[in-house]
C-alpha cells in the first residue's frame, strides 16, 4: 500500500493544480480564522467594539470553531480529489497503470490510500492551527487536550468528503460534471432531502444522509448549544454519527471498486 502511495505522490508533486488547491486550503483556512479572532465581527462596530468571538479560539473552545469552519474549506480538497482521479480517464493514464502491470484493485487502492493520506494530512495541519490559535488567545496550552476528539471527527469528516469526491470522479469521469454534481448535491439536493425527511420523521433521520451525516459531527458551536435545549429523544447521538459516516464511506469503496472492475477502461 505504501508503495502505491509512493507512486500516487510521483504523479502529483509537479502537478501545479495539486499545489494550488493544497495551497488554498492551507493558506484561506488560517487567515478565516485569524479574521474572526482577530475582531473581524464587533458588536457595535469600530474600534469600541465588542469581539464577541474572543473566547471562541482560546481552549477547548477552538477546537469546535475551527473543525466547523474547515468543514467548508475541504471543499478545496475534494475538488481537488475529483480533478486528479478524472484525469486519469480523460488523459488515459489508468490504462498506462495496468500496461505497467498494475491490476485494477491496485490502481483502485493507490487512490484510496491517496485519500487517508490526504485526509491525514489535513487533520494534523488543523491540530497545529488549533494549537497556535489556541495558545494565541488563551495565553497557554492549558486545557489543550479538552475536546481534543473533535480533531478526530475532522478525521472522519475528511474521509467522507474526500471519498464522496473519488466515487464521483470513478462514477462520472468528467472533471467539469463531477465538480457540478458534487455542488450542487451537497448545497441545494440533500439539504431540501434531509428538511423533508426529518419533517416526517420523529428522530432527525435525515442527518444520516452521506455529507450531512459527518456535518453533525462539527456543527456551528452555536447550533451545539441549541441542540442541547432540544428533547434527547428528538437527537440524533454522536456515535450515531460516526457509525453513519462509516458506513457511506465503505459504501463510497464498495460502489467505486466494483465499477473500476465492471466498467471498461
Amino acid at each position: 500500500m505504501i508503495e502505491l502511495l509512493r507512486i500516487e505522490w510521483l504523479k502529483l508533486k509537479q502537478y501545479r493544480t495539486f499545489w494550488v488547491l493544497m495551497g488554498l486550503f492551507m493558506i484561506v483556512l488560517p487567515l478565516w480564522n485569524y479574521g474572526f479572532s482577530a475582531g473581524l465581527l464587533k458588536f457595535g462596530g469600530g474600534k469600541k467594539g465588542v469581539n464577541f468571538l474572543t473566547s471562541a479560539y482560546t481552549f477547548p473552545e477552538v477546537w469546535g470553531h475551527l473543525g466547523f469552519w474547515a468543514s467548508y474549506f475541504i471543499m478545496f480538497l475534494s475538488f481537488l480529489m475529483i480533478i486528479i482521479n478524472t484525469n486519469e480517464f480523460t488523459f488515459r493514464t489508468n490504462r498506462q497503470n495496468v500496461i505497467d502491470g498494475w491490476s485494477r484493485l491496485q490502481f483502485f487502492h493507490g487512490k484510496v490510500m491517496l485519500v487517508v493520506a490526504m485526509s491525514a494530512l489535513a487533520t494534523i495541519y488543523l491540530f497545529v492551527l488549533g494549537l497556535l490559535f489556541g495558545w494565541a488567545n488563551s495565553g497557554s496550552l492549558n486545557g489543550a487536550m479538552t475536546d481534543i476528539y473533535k480533531v478526530g471527527y475532522f478525521f472522519i469528516l475528511s474521509l467522507n468528503y474526500l471519498g464522496f469526491g473519488l466515487f464521483l470522479a470513478i462514477w462520472i469521469r468528467k472533471s467539469g460534471l463531477a465538480i457540478g454534481l458534487f455542488l450542487m448535491y451537497s448545497l441545494f439536493l440533500e439539504h431540501l432531502c434531509y428538511g423533508i425527511i426529518n419533517r416526517f420523521t420523529v428522530k432527525p433521520y435525515g442527518n444520516l444522509l452521506p455529507l450531512q451525516s459527518s456535518d453533525e459531527l462539527l456543527p456551528l458551536p452555536w447550533a451545539t448549544m441549541a441542540k442541547s435545549l432540544l428533547p434527547v429523544e428528538s437527537t440524533l447521538s454522536m456515535s450515531t454519527y460516526v457509525l453513519g459516516t462509516m458506513i457511506w464511506c465503505l459504501v463510497y469503496y464498495l460502489a467505486g471498486r466494483t465499477m473500476l472492475q465492471k466498467r471498461d477502461w
